[in-house]
């Protein structure tokens, strides 16, 4: 009976029709002594916690495995075999205290199986004793995916509800006419993704308030711009108010362009640089003040102009990624400004000089915020391995954080690292301190 439940699974992995197998009824002979299963360094060990093994078919490295997943009162070990292999370990786990059984020999065995097939549900029972094979109707009658790298669904999806790609990722060269990300975009692709991931988190915490505003500060090509409008006008039914704010004349232009042939109607992008725009006059023509602030890599103190808009908008939410922090960098190396301390031996060194100048600045900005009212967090938005400038600056509007005690804290830390690391003055500060 066992030979016929093995044919039956060589059969199913040939035509197709396999989808899975369970392995149940763990039977262990020495209750306490674990049951070396395969090499004793590399493979795993059985005992009585095992509870079933659960098989499947796989593709690794398009290669085809039986993937094999040890579960165990308290956790799961996961294991991958050729089919060949795969299909020994069965028999090897179906036999009772023969010589076939060379890994757990009079140790233990499983005495009930099941095979998953589109065709048929095989069942084999009582191997221990009086054995019975029998077979039932389908329980699922479509076999699964195999792949182990499954595609991920991403956020913002390449086509529109009709199937055609979506006119601004083609215009922006992330995807060919089908909606095909190029080989080339697939890490802007990504980091597009991940980038409205976590502002969508943040997004829904927002009063509702309607029409949700929003600018971009320094939107360059409009990538993120773009996609966080697509994705809170189409996937979330939001009213949105858009702005990209861009000092290069051909890229308002283009953007502008792209977002009529996208019927965008309230996404536009101005001419203009994020230090000389005049956020307080938005009021004039739209219908809502700027709630939520974004600025991605704006050059070094661009960042902390990005940053001080939103401030004196008063805006719920901040969000920026910081880029080429060199404003204390240079303090940091100036002569007259060298200070020794604790950590001086690890800023003679260049390239950790410029990795304390990035987390010096950045968390000054944020002791800014804090003394503005603001919650604060960092966060890497995606793998360096996509880009290394990869941190998230949030700042959420807390009123309870404008209380004078707290803020005094907040400076009075600020303080304290501008004189520990020889730092005359914060782009930022001169700013903040004009509305204090």
């Amino acid at each position: 009976m066992r030979h016929q439940f093995i044919e039956k699974i060589k059969e199913s992995l040939q035509n197709g029709s396999f989808i899975k197998i369970t392995l149940s009824n763990f039977i262990s002979n020495q209750e306490n002594k674990p049951i070396i299963v395969g090499n004793p360094t590399k493979d795993i060990k059985i005992n009585s916690s095992l509870q079933k093994i659960l098989i499947r078919k796989t593709i690794i490295k398009r290669e085809e495995k039986l993937t094999f997943v040890y579960r165990h009162k308290t956790n799961d070990i996961t294991k991958n075999y050729s089919t060949e292999e795969g299909i020994n370990k069965i028999i090897t786990f179906l036999t009772k205290g023969d010589s076939i059984n060379q890994e757990i020999d009079n140790q233990g065995f499983f005495n009930q199986a099941i095979l998953f097939t589109t065709e048929f549900d095989l069942h084999i029972k009582n191997i221990s004793k009086t054995p019975s094979i029998y077979s039932q109707k389908p329980t699922q009658k479509q076999a699964i995916s195999i792949s182990h790298d499954k595609q991920k669904k991403r956020v913002i999806q390449t086509k529109d509800k009709t199937g055609n790609s979506k006119k601004y990722l083609q215009a922006l060269k992330i995807t060919d006419k089908t909606g095909k990300v190029y080989q080339n975009t697939q890490d802007k692709y990504k980091q597009i993704n991940q980038y409205i991931e976590i502002l969508s988190v943040l997004l829904k915490q927002l009063p509702t308030q309607k029409p949700l505003q929003i600018t971009d500060m320094g939107a360059g090509k409009g990538y993120l711009t773009f996609a966080l409008y697509d994705y809170l006008k189409n996937n979330l039914k939001l009213k949105v108010n858009t702005i990209g704010v861009e000092f290069r004349k051909d890229l308002v232009e283009l953007c502008n362009q792209i977002a009529i042939e996208s019927n965008f109607e309230n996404l536009s992008f101005v001419e203009g640089t994020i230090e000389g725009y005049k956020i307080k006059e938005e009021k004039d023509t739209i219908e809502e003040k700027t709630q939520v602030l974004i600025a991605l890599h704006a050059c070094d103190t661009a960042t902390d102009d990005a940053i001080f808009k939103g401030i004196e908008a008063d805006a719920e939410l901040i969000v920026v990624a910081p880029c080429c922090h060199k404003q204390i960098r240079k303090e940091m190396e100036a002569k007259e400004n060298k200070t020794q301390n604790i950590l001086s031996p690890l800023t003679s060194y260049g390239v950790f000089l410029e990795r304390q100048a990035e987390m010096l600045t950045d968390t000054m900005r944020c002791l800014l915020l804090n003394y503005c009212g603001y919650q604060t967090k960092a966060v890497e938005f995606i793998s360096d391995a996509h880009t290394p400038k990869n941190v998230l600056l949030i700042a959420t509007k807390k009123e309870s954080l404008l209380e004078s005690a707290r803020k005094e804290q907040k400076l009075k830390e600020f303080e304290e690292l501008k004189s520990f690391f020889g730092i005359k003055t914060h782009y930022l500060e001169k700013l903040v301190l004009k509305l204090n």
